[in-house]
């Protein structure tokens, strides 16, 4: 027997229907990826289509990792559909770092809120410098270097240039780690080092050095320099 069509469903039962009466906040995970879908396919409606994209991906997190290249060709999906669900974790990503920059900055879990949406569907390694002025509010946040999917080079005259540039007080270092697990390497240990060297030479305060993983049983979501007494 053919699934029902959306448009065949009970009107309370219709998801656009529903966000207009009762918000968002009723609706299923499905449901609201049903909304930016529109259409399905044949044998399955939009939010069924909502619902294998997040029993393939795992979760709302393993799909917003996703790129357009690796969604557009799943059935039911498509180039626009594609474009458009990557826009909508693109903007609930925007959304969290515009309400945590208005507070101060000065603990990694608020980094990890700050930045961890974005940076946990990184497939390349991003090392970032949040910059921040004497109350540890935010200035800006500058992507210093891009690497490869196992390394991410850079040298701190590149990281500290921005902060010389806008004035910054202070400045938290961020980089991911792709593959998940936030464990510092040699090389993670020895960029630190050399950072906390040449803020003490620029009187530019380093509070932290951040690795951004992915959180998973028996792992933690990230590791803090500071935290570790290494800062």
């Amino acid at each position: 027997m053919s699934q029902l069509k959306i448009r065949e469903m009970p009107q309370d039962d219709r998801p656009r229907e529903k966000l207009i009466a009762r918000g968002a906040s009723a609706l299923t995970d499905s449901e609201l990826i049903g909304i930016l879908l529109r259409t399905g396919l044949p044998g399955a409606n939009a939010v069924q289509v909502g619902a294998k994209l997040l029993e393939r991906y795992k979760s709302l997190n393993g799909l917003s990792r996703c790129t357009v290249d690796e969604i557009k060709d799943i059935p039911g999906i498509g180039p626009a559909k594609a474009v458009q669900l990557v826009a909508a974790f693109g903007l609930g990503q925007r959304l969290a770092q515009e309400t945590l920059a208005r507070e101060k900055i000065d603990s990694p879990e608020l980094v990890y809120e700050l930045l961890a949406p974005e940076m946990r569907s990184l497939h390349k390694e991003s090392l970032r410098v949040i910059l921040l002025d004497t109350r540890y509010h935010l200035l800006r946040i500058q992507e210093v270097s891009l690497g490869s999917v196992n390394e991410s080079i850079a040298h701190p005259r590149d990281v500290f240039r921005p902060a010389v540039i806008s004035s910054a007080y202070a400045v938290i270092v961020v980089h991911n780690h792709p593959s998940g697990d936030p464990s510092p390497s040699q090389s993670d240990h020895s960029l630190t080092r050399r950072l906390a060297e040449a803020a003490e030479l620029l009187q530019i305060k380093l509070l932290d050095h951040i690795i951004i993983g992915a959180p998973a049983e028996g792992r933690a979501a990230y590791f803090s320099f500071k935290e570790a007494g290494v800062l």
